[in-house]
């Protein structure tokens, strides 16, 4: 990766480098690029289903990475004789990462393009889930962490824009969602493999290796798509390669008119051409209005408490109501299959319903469902609250995912002008991230200053899933079934 990135700025800053070292990468480069013309056109030719599928599957290594730890760190406490506090490090160190990666990834993807950053990504993905499986000790393994945080911090920033830049306008809700889709399959997949691998310690390499070990082979597909997966069209239009973008366009819309690729392909012409040189200072002065619904959705993502059943659910049902380990792990797998069948159903209705209004049903679901889980965990009998409070989450879970889970990822991808698309989206992945990150520290705390009764966190977010609901009418834009060339004139206008 390393190598890559450095040979890759240095072709565009044109500076000085070793001669070997420039004819190594060219010859690497020339390698590939015949490779993947090869495979292209003679074994695997590239259609929608395969671009977005592949386009998206960062979102399922996003998830299962993000996942696969609530099953192996109490093996990995044990095996290393860690303390809470180290082990809690462990969890969260990924959370740095991810705030560093998505802080990092969009100038360098405004730069050098979606495809390339995305293959880096998953160069991170392999490293890093290659160092966790083989970590020695407790520094190891947060450093590993924090490597793969960047991989997910990177393909969270990544993602969401490349898919919102190759989906026409009347299905980009859908297609966009293809990401939540493989986040929420992705910490199914954890989940499944925390089960499989628990206690089979297989060629003698303990079984929570084995865990975080699996998460390499979905990361080598992501690097094969990576390789494969078209640029951006849009990207290439503000790089001045048209006819690159034409053939792009082209191949993804394979059952439309040349005449209406061409229409489209116009269309993004004229709003790049009036499109400013991108940059933090650009993104403050004419992307305000955007940044603030951005950051704002990923925040109120976060603070309504999802990751908190995606991180803690064992926990809550073992310190509150007393359930044994393997019971809390399955109600975990139960309330992923809700999460998962509930984002197939947002993919469906995504682009039959304004985005606005999903929001705000989200948010009255989240909030109805949090208010009575915290009332009955207050004023009745705990140990008969169980089953209750697992119905109320998946009720909760239901609103969150045809709605702020997805639609979050689709507009950060869709409100952003082109020349600060990648960075702007790279602000709105970090505040997620730290809105993740304060959700995650404070989650247990707050479990344990109210006696380990889980009405207090939980009223704690439903106060938050209010807050979303004017936030939602006054800052964020109806964006379904426009162009993002529309999109951005619109945003641009009411700065």
């Amino acid at each position: 990766m390393t190598t890559a990135s450095r040979s890759t700025s240095t072709a565009a800053d044109d500076a000085p480098a070793s001669e070997a070292l420039q004819d190594a990468f060219d010859t690497t480069r020339d390698t590939l690029e015949k490779a993947e013309a090869h495979v292209t056109s003679t074994r695997f030719p590239l259609n929608s289903a395969f671009i977005f599928t592949f386009g998206a599957l960062g979102g399922m290594l996003f998830g299962f990475d993000t996942g696969i730890i609530s099953g192996a760190s109490p093996l990995i406490e044990s095996d290393f004789g860690l303390s809470v506090a180290q082990t809690g490090l462990i969890t969260s160190s990924v959370l740095i990462g991810s705030c560093a990666g998505a802080l990092s990834i969009g100038s360098l993807s405004d730069r050098f393009g979606r495809k390339k950053l995305l293959i880096v990504s998953a160069i991170l993905f392999l490293l890093g889930s290659g160092l966790c499986a083989s970590a020695t000790g407790f520094a190891m393994m947060v450093g590993a962490r924090i490597v793969l945080g960047l991989a997910v911090g990177a393909a969270s920033a990544l993602t969401p824009a490349y898919l919102a830049e190759l989906a026409p306008k009347e299905r980009r809700g859908s297609l966009s969602t293809l990401f939540q889709l493989m986040i929420t399959f992705g910490i199914l997949l954890a989940y499944a493999s925390n089960l499989g691998f628990l206690h089979h310690n297989l060629l003698g390499f303990a079984d929570w290796r084995w865990m975080l070990g699996s998460a390499l082979v979905p990361a080598a597909l992501l690097l094969i798509g990576g390789l494969l997966l078209p640029e951006s069209p849009r990207y290439l239009v503000n790089k001045g390669d048209v006819k690159g973008a034409f053939k792009t366009l082209a191949l993804i819309r394979q059952d439309t008119d040349q005449s209406q690729v061409q229409l489209e392909l116009d269309e993004i012409k004229e709003v790049a051409a009036h499109d400013t040189k991108g940059g933090v200072r650009e993104l403050f002065r004419i992307a305000r209005p955007a940044l603030v619904a951005a950051v704002g959705v990923m925040l109120f993502q976060q603070l309504v408490g999802i990751n908190s059943v995606i991180y803690f659910l064992p926990q809550v049902f073992i310190k509150g109501f007393g359930f044994p380990e393997a019971n809390a792990i399955w109600v975990s797998v139960g309330i992923g299959v809700v999460n998962f069948a509930s984002t197939i159903v947002a993919t469906i209705i995504m682009d039959k319903f304004p985005r606005k209004r999903l929001l705000v049903f989200g948010s009255i679901v989240m909030t109805v469902s949090l208010a009575i889980l915290s009332i009955l965990n207050f004023v009745g009998d705990v140990s008969s609250m169980a089953v209750p409070t697992m119905a109320l989450i998946a009720f909760y879970i239901l609103g969150f995912a045809v709605s702020w889970g997805p639609i979050g990822w689709v507009l950060m991808g869709e409100i952003f002008p082109l020349s600060v698309r990648g960075i702007g989206s790279s602000f709105g992945s970090a505040a997620n991230w730290i809105g993740n990150f304060v959700v995650s520290q404070f989650f247990l705390m707050l479990l344990s200053a109210f006696g380990n009764n889980v009405g207090g966190p939980f009223a704690i977010f439903g106060v938050f899933a209010a807050l979303s609901i004017p936030f939602v009418i006054h800052f964020v834009p109806e964006t379904r079934g426009k162009s993002l060339e529309r999109i951005e004139e619109e945003m641009s206008a009411g700065r």
